[in-house]
């Protein structure tokens, strides 16, 4: 999702033209602004994404005594956390290094998790 949204690890658009022109350089003051208050919504959005998809949604163990929007900000604002905290931590990325991971791991990871869903959906296991 961070390179979905291209965050800095992986803002490859952004790190082919950051020496000499680019987004930053054209607008100044609030139009500036408004692109990086842009880039948050985005990053939001995103958390949320995987908040509903992978870590249950509203859904909490205690929902007797806590609505179930709180759970959700509780884990979108967890999310955006580990997104700031890849932002300030790790390197910008290379175009050859993603493709390399995309390709070499994670390709071939998802035909196996294909392979296993196909299969325990033919055995009738799910």
């Amino acid at each position: 999702m961070i390179a979905e949204i291209e965050r800095v690890p992986f803002d490859l658009p952004e790190a082919e033209a950051e020496l000499v022109e680019g987004w930053g350089t054209e607008y100044g003051g609030m139009r500036f602004g408004l692109i990086m208050m842009s880039e948050y919504a985005r990053a939001f959005v995103g958390c949320s994404l995987i908040t509903i998809l992978f870590l249950g949604g509203w859904d909490g163990p205690f929902l007797d005594y806590v609505i179930e929007g709180a759970w959700f900000l509780l884990k979108l604002i967890l999310v955006f956390t580990i997104f700031v905290w890849a932002r300030a931590a790790l390197p910008r990325v290379r175009t050859d290094q993603i493709l390399n991971i995309c390709w070499k791991r994670l390709l071939p990871l998802a035909a196996i998790n294909l392979f296993i869903a196909v299969f325990f959906k033919t055995m009738g296991w799910f």
